[in-house]
């Protein structure tokens, strides 16, 4: 059994909130959002700035809360640089939650552009609160395809850390859609099963996979699966799926900041496919990163963060 911290957070923690036009949506979710904001005991002068980017179904500042035989990434960060392993940094964790479980970081019409809140608007309110030296982001799930794909696409970002990141769209949503017609055939439709979430009183862990899978329909097209009720795939619609594949936005994006890849052998979504040949293709092109695959699954793996937050901190360090 893993153990659990005790320890008392004695840094500071801080909350607050802003305003954003750049995340209207078509879901009705709120513009304002939180964010939470750690800093170890003793720190000042400029330091590095690493921001959390949650999972789907989770959000950043919930990776703060107790839990039982383990410690929140407040107490990680402390205790990692009170080890010496670490230098103090800005630790922040934003509430980057929709009302379709989460989202992957990049601009939406349906969800919100959240490429742009990060690139610009968090960065521009952490900046107007805090003396940084440097940005860089870590996430697991969908929060690690939104570091890499950050990287990818935006200049602002002085390292990326991407655990379990999702990657090869083929065995990652390609194999769900059949499951996922079956599941919203019962309520009518795309619709019919939005509406069931909406009102149900709890929900089933096949419901939190549809739902998934609708929310990166309303990420990557129009809010419709790109197959029809027979399961046929629509080319058009799918080639816009995949244009956002890190496996295929790999050819035209190449200028990435440092960059850390990891994953489980045995991911429960075939996660470690698609990054092993993302892994291999950036060998081919001679595209510097860190690679690991470690023994595990998709869950349980926040341990790794002991290796990729001294590594973002040291990246942004060596940078200025």
């Amino acid at each position: 059994m893993p153990a659990h911290s005790f320890e008392p957070i004695r840094g500071n923690l801080e909350r607050f909130s802003f305003t954003s036009s750049n995340l209207e949506n078509k879901l009705g979710d709120p513009c304002e959002r939180e964010v939470v904001v750690h800093i170890p005991p003793n720190s000042n002068g400029p330091m590095p700035c690493i921001i959390y980017l949650a999972p789907f179904t989770g959000t950043g500042f919930a990776r703060a809360n107790w839990r039982a035989f383990s410690e929140t990434l407040p107490q990680r960060h402390e205790r990692l640089v009170n080890e010496g392993l670490m230098p103090a940094s800005i630790l922040v964790m934003p509430d980057t939650f929709t009302s379709l479980g989460g989202n992957q970081f990049i601009d939406s019409e349906i969800l919100g552009d959240w490429g742009s809140w990060l690139k610009h608007d968090l960065r521009s309110e952490l900046n107007s609160r805090y003396d940084i030296s440097g940005f860089g982001l870590v996430g697991k799930s969908s929060g690690g395809y939104g570091a890499l794909v950050r990287g990818m696409l935006d200049d602002e970002w002085d390292a990326v850390a991407c655990h379990s990141g999702d990657c090869g769209f083929e065995l990652l949503y390609g194999l769900e859609m059949a499951a996922t017609l079956t599941q919203i055939s019962t309520h009518g439709g795309e619709e019919g099963f939005l509406q069931y979430v909406q009102n149900a009183s709890k929900l089933r862990s096949d419901d939190f996979h549809t739902l998934m899978i609708l929310a990166m329909a309303a990420t990557y097209s129009d809010g419709t699966l790109p197959v029809d009720a027979n399961c046929n795939f629509d080319d058009e619609k799918w080639a816009d799926w995949k244009s956002w594949d890190p496996l295929t936005m790999i050819e035209d994006h190449q200028n990435l900041p440092p960059c850390w890849i990891d994953v489980g052998n045995a991911d429960q979504y075939n996660i470690q496919y698609g990054l092993r040949q993302l892994h291999q293709r950036m060998l081919e092109l001679d595209i510097a990163h860190q690679w690991e695959e470690f023994v595990g699954t998709h869950s349980g793996i926040d341990h790794r963060l002991d290796l990729s937050l001294p590594w973002i901190a040291s990246q942004i360090q060596s940078a200025l």
